[in-house]
């Protein structure tokens, strides 16, 4: 396995500047042009292409309400610490209002270049003159019986206070007369119905929508009856969603979060997006009140809220969604009935969403029902909406067993579905553990807990994604089943560490954050230099969805400078400089934006030909490395390290949906003549071509949200 971690010392770097690091924030931004970028290729058919936009806005709904509402923050506070590239937090502010002003513009152009292709589909989204007098008078009947009760205008007047504007509501400023020639000002909130209403056509096969706003505008005769309506203007306000969560003890996070979450809705304002024909004296209005400087004031041609273009996708074409098809079941699982024993023959690699992830919800559910089982302990991130996992831990404690759960509260976005799975289990008689203050669990473990003839034996799994069967199906993940006694024996510490006052600060086999995680990938890059300037063979092979953290991304500038070759798959932000002469002329750094959303975090290191694979939950960030429970496995099997280096290897030679990182921080496509390489579709071909089929997914399955 791996050699010893204590070799010679490998050469220092010498001081760096800012320059050898790419802002956090633009890198981001850069990302989510890729992610646009997506809308027009080709290979992608029409609604998934339409996917793609409707992520990318949901995608910077998100970075405003996160990232840019912590730099506003910093202003307030009177940080002047510089980022690793230079930056104050003003400058910082200004380059990201700048990139996203740019990008707000360019999805809307995107958008407009989408409408006739839709069109040419049978898939209109028509202004409301455009249709007919039959349709109109359905959408009346439906406005009066439907949304007009929902509907609630507010006043806009001296006397009285300015209305709430909740976070990421549409809403219409209406400008009205009523009739002795002062104007009034109201403010009427888009009611919770489908933003694209449908309307009724004779052909099956099309489909004709009107945006809600647009009915509303429609039809406000009935809302402010007797008075003359000027003109409309839509509007949308977004609010600081980053709420700290600031526990005093385990026993009341639960309703602390539960607190945080009203304080998202009500959180102080970070950005307004009006109707570019707004006139300034209104748009000043509306900052005035929300406390809003010009600089956050985003003007836009076009429609507000792209999002909810992802409804579209909902529409049976499936002509112009991915193909589905039907993942495949490891043979050594599909053969067998006692997943148990199958472990016991050797360690299991399940690669998602090409190997089904039932096997794991299978191992659940075997484990519930089986009367050696002890115990069963599980951490739990995004579970979703309709949980199997779920269902499996509460059968098992109907049987008698022993369960824990550690499941994060503050996985963000996901709290009050955490908070309603917490209450549930509870009842159920699940031991629920919430975490611990200033960290979040994020790493992805379930311990089995068996009595055998020879003894008490442990079954772990091991993985980079959330224990959710929907996301299974749209991430690239990987994991690990394993009876390994030494994993098994650091699984339980870590659960002990979790769940009860341990503070072990050393681990067998596995990496765990806060603890050791960081100083064990140093000493390994660091170990693959040493190694290499005494035989000249080094190479870092790394998969992961993130890289800022400034330590480690040094310890792979002096790897560079040794002549170790480094390679770094990583899909979104990358504070790295590749490609630098003297600095990083060794590394590459691609993306690959594609089909799934690539999520897996695999770790490989030549070593000297004693190759050492990892996986687990973790991101080369200072959040992962310092302020969550995040656990890497170094992978004993070595047939499983030869299986996810091949599909490393595979993703470096993608030449038609991946990106390559350059030194002045764009990225460029990769260029190919014919048919080139496609590692998404590839594998998919190999999953479909097995011989082992459970059951399908694609069509059916649920888009993205968002890529995050």
């Amino acid at each position: 396995m791996a050699t010893e971690i204590a070799l010679a010392s490998a050469p220092s770097l010498e001081p760096i500047g800012p320059r050898a690091f790419f802002n956090r924030e633009l890198s981001w931004l850069e990302f989510n042009w890729r992610v646009l970028n997506e809308t027009g290729n080709q290979r992608h058919p029409l609604l998934e292409r339409l996917k793609f936009l409707a992520i990318s806005d949901s995608n910077l709904d998100e970075f405003l309400m996160v990232r840019v509402s912590g730099l506003l923050g910093e202003l307030e506070a009177g940080v002047s610490t510089r980022t690793p590239d230079g930056r104050t937090p003003a400058e910082e502010l200004s380059a990201v209002r700048q990139g996203m002003v740019a990008m707000m513009r360019e999805q809307r152009r995107v958008f407009g270049e989408l409408l006739p292709l839709l069109a040419a589909e049978e898939i209109h989204l028509l202004p409301y003159g455009e249709l007919t007098a039959a349709q109109r008078h359905d959408l009346r009947d439906y406005f009066e019986r439907e949304i007009f009760p929902v509907c609630t205008p507010l006043a806009i007047d001296p006397a009285q206070a300015f209305p709430f504007i909740s976070n990421l509501s549409l809403n219409l400023l209406v400008v009205l007369d009523d009739g002795d020639g002062s104007r009034r000002l109201a403010r009427l909130k888009v009611p919770p119905f489908p933003r694209l209403v449908a309307v009724k056509e004779r052909a099956a096969r099309s489909h004709t929508f009107v945006w809600l706003e647009d009915l509303l505008v429609q039809h406000l005769d009935l809302l402010f009856p007797e008075m003359h309506i000027e003109q409309t203007y839509p509007f949308r306000v977004l609010r600081d969603a980053d709420f700290e969560v600031r526990e005093i003890e385990a026993g009341d996070l639960l309703e602390r979060v539960r607190a945080g979450l009203q304080l998202r809705r009500f959180g102080e304002a970070v950005a307004l997006q009006v109707d570019e024909a707004m006139p300034p004296e209104l748009c000043n209005l509306l900052a005035q009140h929300l406390e809003l400087s010009a600089d956050d004031v985003y003007p836009l041609a076009g429609r507000l809220g792209l999002t909810d273009l992802m409804q579209l996708h909902e529409i049976d074409r499936p002509d112009l969604k991915d193909e589905p098809f039907v993942p495949r079941v490891p043979p050594v699982l599909a053969s067998t009935k006692d997943i148990f024993a199958a472990i016991r023959q050797g360690d299991i690699l399940l690669h998602h969403p090409f190997d089904d992830f039932q096997p794991v919800i299978d191992l659940l559910n075997q484990a519930a029902t089986d009367p050696d089982v002890m115990a069963i302990k599980q951490t739990l991130y995004r579970v979703g909406l309709h949980s199997p996992v779920v269902d499996a831990l509460r059968t098992a404690v109907d049987e008698g067993k022993q369960v824990a759960v550690l499941l994060e509260l503050k996985a963000r976005f996901d709290e009050e579905n955490n908070i309603g799975w917490a209450e549930e289990l509870e009842r159920a008689g699940v031991h629920v553990m919430y975490g611990f203050a200033g960290l979040k669990t994020h790493c992805k473990l379930a311990l089995i807990v068996r009595r055998e003839p020879d003894g008490i034996r442990r079954y772990v799994h091991v993985g980079t994604g959330n224990y959710n069967r929907a996301t299974a199906r749209l991430y690239t993940d990987v994991g690990v089943l394993t009876c390994r006694e030494d994993v098994g024996a650091d699984v339980s510490d870590v659960f002990n560490f979790l769940t009860g006052y341990s503070r072990q600060r050393h681990y067998r086999t596995l990496l765990v954050a806060p603890v050791t995680l960081r100083d064990g990938l140093k000493q390994r890059i660091q170990r693959e230099t040493s190694l290499h300037m005494q035989r000249g063979d080094g190479r870092l092979l790394f998969k992961l969805n993130q890289l800022s953290d400034p330590e480690l991304i040094e310890c792979l500038y002096v790897a560079s400078q040794a002549g170790v070759r480094i390679d770094l798959l990583v899909r979104g932000l990358c504070c790295l400089r590749p490609g630098v002469a003297g600095l990083s002329e060794n590394i590459r750094v691609f993306s690959l934006l594609g089909r799934f959303l690539e999520h897996s975090r695999i770790f490989s290191f030549h070593n000297g030909g004693d190759e050492e694979v990892l996986i687990g939950s973790a991101d080369i960030m200072q959040r992962n490395l310092d302020y969550r429970v995040e656990v890497l496995m170094p992978v004993a099997s070595a047939a499983i390290r030869r299986q996810l280096n091949a599909i490393l290897e595979g993703y470096l030679a993608d030449t038609r949906q991946t990106y390559e990182l350059n030194p002045d921080g764009t990225y460029s496509r990769r260029q190919v003549s014919g048919r080139g390489v496609d590692i998404q579709r590839r594998l998919i071909k190999e999953a479909t071509s097995a011989p082992a089929r459970s059951h399908p997914f694609g069509a059916a399955a649920q888009p993205l949200s968002r890529i995050a």
